[in-house]
């Protein structure tokens, strides 16, 4: 059990542990609980006290003690019987809700590790904090709570870490990349807990980023071209820009033809 207590503006509050805990001792009427050492006080109490002129007759007692002997078992059967519903639910994600001092209720959701019996009651502990099983609200199954937080997460992340979708550029890349990844690393199961328009609405950005690649690729591609442009036109073209080389080529092909055709021309004149 954990030892510390909560403290706001200078005062302990209450955990949702003892607000369990204080709500079941009111239900159960903790220190009213009549037992049968009780019982029999009552009965040895009844029996001195009896009027002597018309005494409760031995048949009376007998059948007064017979019954408070049944609703004891029955009590013992009822307790017994919460201890095992408890005791089965170790190891389970559940949902408990209580109700606070002031009428608020708060939901706690945990594993139950392991269950303590006291005074005929079954608590459950959640990370060290002891709660009534009268407050247990919902018992999960692990593999339909794990597929529904992946498709909750999945959801609200992409609803609150994305742009709208016009607004989408590369800066997103690494949030859609990872909801892309989310996705498709979920089986149909996980899938099913997604709405068609969830779903829609990611193969839209997932294509919207493509898109956006496509064009930062088609960008980068046209500035290196103009960048190899440029030396080629002084002559500095490499070999793989065939087109700068095969143009310089060219005009050292025609200088060639001009000078024969001036020497031609001076064989005539």
């Amino acid at each position: 059990m954990a030892l510390w207590q909560p403290v706001e503006n200078g005062k302990i509050v209450e955990t949702e542990s003892q607000n369990s805990l204080k709500n079941q001792a009111n239900k159960s009427g903790v220190g009213s609980d009549m037992d049968r050492d009780t019982f029999l006080q009552l009965l040895v109490a009844q029996m001195k006290y009896q009027d002597p002129l018309e005494p409760t007759s031995n048949t009376e007692y007998i059948s007064q003690y017979a019954q408070f002997s049944q609703v004891e078992q029955m009590q013992n059967m009822a307790a017994s019987s919460e201890l095992t519903r408890a005791t089965s639910l170790v190891g389970e994600e559940v949902y408990i809700t209580t109700t606070t001092s002031t009428g608020d209720t708060k939901d706690i959701r945990g594993r139950v590790d392991y269950v303590v019996y006291e005074n005929g009651k079954a608590y459950l502990s959640i990370d060290e904090q002891l709660y009534s099983l009268d407050d247990l609200t919902t018992v999960v199954d692990k593999t339909y709570q794990d597929a529904w937080d992946k498709a909750y997460n999945l959801t609200v992340k992409m609803n609150t870490k994305l742009p709208a979708l016009g607004g989408v550029d590369l800066t997103d890349a690494s949030v859609i990349d990872e909801l892309e990844e989310t996705y498709n690393g979920m089986n149909d199961y996980e899938k099913s807990f997604l709405t068609q328009e969830t779903v829609d609405k990611l193969n839209k950005y997932i294509e919207k980023l493509k898109e956006v690649r496509l064009a930062e690729e088609e960008a980068e591609k046209n500035k290196d071209g103009g960048n190899v442009d440029g030396p080629g036109e002084d002559g500095e073209g490499q070999d793989e820009t065939g087109g700068v080389e095969g143009g310089s080529t060219g005009s050292t092909g025609d200088g060639e033809n001009g000078s024969g055709g001036s020497t031609e021309g001076a064989g005539e004149a």
